[in-house]
């Protein structure tokens, strides 16, 4: 008798068991930091949504979670600036006119630093030197937080989103980056 025909016997379900069991298991490791990271940002539910959006999320550990965390608030700086670069380079009403005009080509400078402090954490994680990502991850909530001084005043802001989703971003980093580095210390 061959073992296929010993398994023949056997209820499918306790075949995949086993199985399940494991994948069920990696899952709810993850969710555990995942849910520790989260429950210690400004927005839990934005913290979630946003570390879920990358595929590598449901079974990574600490060292991927940085990975994640930092990758996602690059995309978001780099999009945020090239959307800046693209305005017209003449002052427009719908942006609040001159000082609007002027306030937004702050923020693109502003967003540009974020991207850097973010692309130089990038590289921190890459090579392993850790010592300067909470450094990094203020970096770019100070660039938000001057785009926001920049553009104070214009109403609707032309910002308020972007700079509330990259502050989220950076917020998630700096916790995830905090965790990180005390269990690798």
């Amino acid at each position: 008798m061959t073992i296929f025909q010993h398994l023949s016997h056997i209820p499918p379900l306790l075949i995949l068991f086993p199985l399940f069991t494991i994948l069920y298991a990696s899952d709810v490791a993850s969710n555990k930091l995942v849910k520790k990271v989260c429950d210690q940002t400004s927005d839990h539910s934005f913290c979630i949504n946003s570390l879920y959006s990358d595929s590598r999320t449901p079974g990574a550990d600490d060292y991927t979670l940085a990975f994640v965390s930092v990758g996602l608030a690059y995309a978001n700086a780099t999009a945020t600036r090239d959307y800046l670069n693209s305005l017209p380079s003449k002052p427009s009403s719908s942006y609040g006119g001159d000082d609007g005009h002027q306030g937004l080509i702050r923020c693109s400078r502003d967003y540009s630093k974020a991207v850097s402090a973010l692309l130089t954490a990038y590289n921190d994680l890459n090579s392993e030197s850790f010592f300067e990502l909470a450094n990094l991850a203020g970096d770019c909530v100070n660039a938000v937080n001057d785009c926001e001084a920049a553009v104070q005043g214009i109403t609707p802001s032309p910002m308020g989103k972007r700079n509330g989703d990259l502050k989220g971003l950076c917020d998630v980093f700096a916790v995830v980056i905090k965790s990180f580095t005390v269990s690798s210390g």
